[in-house]
């Protein structure tokens, strides 16, 4: 365990290293950071080569190894709530802090145009259901559609479970072969995180460039103190209340994790990292890390729905609409509602900024304003979403483990 410890210790100090070095690399020499983005992608298509077979191998054994459906539902409803509670904090959380400093003058929308919202097909109830459910699983699989993966990889497992125990055990050999492949695979991947890091920042920082920072610096930093705190405070205080752990001395022991999500800006692909650290250093038994990290990849989305939350009531400001105690109660509800149910649809936090201005009446145009620095606020709220999965995760651990 010590060795362990030291060498993701030794990983995260390189890897701060190669975000300073990026930084200051897409900083000073931006022609060449922007040629050199196919080292980054390289990095990310690694990482995204194991999600797949890395999803549904480890939610099938999660699933078997629980030996009941009883268990299963449990833990599931548990999984399910924990996720709920964080997301709906981080929204709260925003609601409050952009009324106690409400950011946004009045900017006429007149000449603003955002087409790719345009794109978006009309949302539904019944789509959004129909998303979950895989019409051809081959096709799933090789889409990479997470909810639908899942869903078939739960049925799959339950399915297993009335088979005759001799090809139960064969099944569950396979599959936990597998996985354990794709995690020393994970192994080699995360050896090469200071230099996916350093190329993915450099290339952020080149693209983007300082000045649409430095103009959108209130916008910016409101999301960013937002993120901070829910990730200092909140999920800390969640963490020691139904963990009873030390919040601090965990976050700390697995920060690669949320380090890799910022430097990737996808929670699917710092899964496989994050499966490896929460086991390796984080003291969460295996089980328990298979089922709940791949759902939380796909439905825990506590920094998309605070950014969101921001998002929106900032463009309310820049149409000069104030919005009411209900409006603002409803637009939380809404965005914790969706942050589960759009998680199957591409595009999703898009797909969610529509569908809330349309429902408000905001004109969608006007995240033709924001969205420039999407991509920077991207990486963080990933960060943020997998820091809630790796707290959720560690709770559900801890709480199965006071009741064996």
């Amino acid at each position: 365990m010590i060795q362990k410890i030291k060498k993701y210790s030794t990983t995260n100090t390189l890897v701060i290293l190669g975000i300073i070095l990026g930084v200051a690399f897409g900083s000073l020499l931006p022609e060449l950071a922007l040629k050199q983005q196919v080292i980054g992608q390289i990095f990310i298509s690694f990482l995204k080569m194991l999600v797949v077979p890395l999803v549904f191998c480890s939610i099938y054994i999660a699933i078997m190894g629980l030996g009941s459906l009883n268990d299963l539902k449990t833990i599931g409803l548990r999984t399910i709530s924990l996720y709920l509670l964080t997301t709906a904090l981080a929204v709260f959380l925003a609601i409050i802090v952009m009324n106690i400093v409400p950011i946004g003058e009045p900017v006429s929308a007149e000449g603003l145009q955002y087409a790719k919202a345009s794109t978006i097909a009309p949302f539904s109830f019944q789509a959004m259901i129909l998303s979950f459910i895989p019409t051809n699983i081959f096709n799933a699989l090789s889409n990479g559609s997470m909810m639908q993966i899942i869903v078939f990889a739960i049925l799959f497992a339950v399915a297993s479970m009335y088979l005759h125990v001799d090809r139960q055990e064969l099944m569950l050999d396979f599959f936990t072969a597998v996985t354990n492949a794709m995690l020393t695979m994970a192994e080699w991947v995360i050896k090469l995180t200071p230099i996916g890091v350093f190329s993915l920042i450099s290339y952020v920082i080149a693209d983007q460039g300082v000045d649409v920072v430095i103009g959108l610096w209130k916008y910016v930093l409101m999301v960013l103190i937002v993120l901070l705190l829910h990730a200092l405070i909140t999920l800390p205080t969640v963490l020691a209340i139904f963990g009873r752990v030390n919040p601090f001395k965990y976050l700390s022991s697995i920060r690669e994790a949320p380090i890799m999500a910022f430097s990737t800006a996808s929670s699917a692909a710092t899964l496989p990292v994050s499966m490896r650290i929460v086991e390796d250093v984080g003291g969460v038994s295996k089980k328990h890390a298979s089922f709940v990290l791949p759902l939380g990849a796909t439905v825990s989305m506590d920094g998309t729905a605070a950014y969101l939350t921001i998002a929106v009531l900032y463009i309310s400001h820049l149409a000069g609409v104030d919005l009411s105690f209900m409006d603002q109660v409803l637009l939380g509800v809404t965005v914790v509602a969706l942050s589960v149910g759009v998680a199957a649809l591409p595009s999703a936090s898009l797909v969610m900024m529509v569908v809330i201005l349309n429902q408000i009446g905001l004109p969608v145009e006007y995240i033709a304003l924001i969205v420039a620095v999407d991509r920077i606020l991207d990486m963080a709220r990933t960060s943020l979403n997998v820091t809630s999965d790796l707290v959720v995760v560690k709770i559900i651990d801890q709480i199965q483990k006071r009741q064996n």
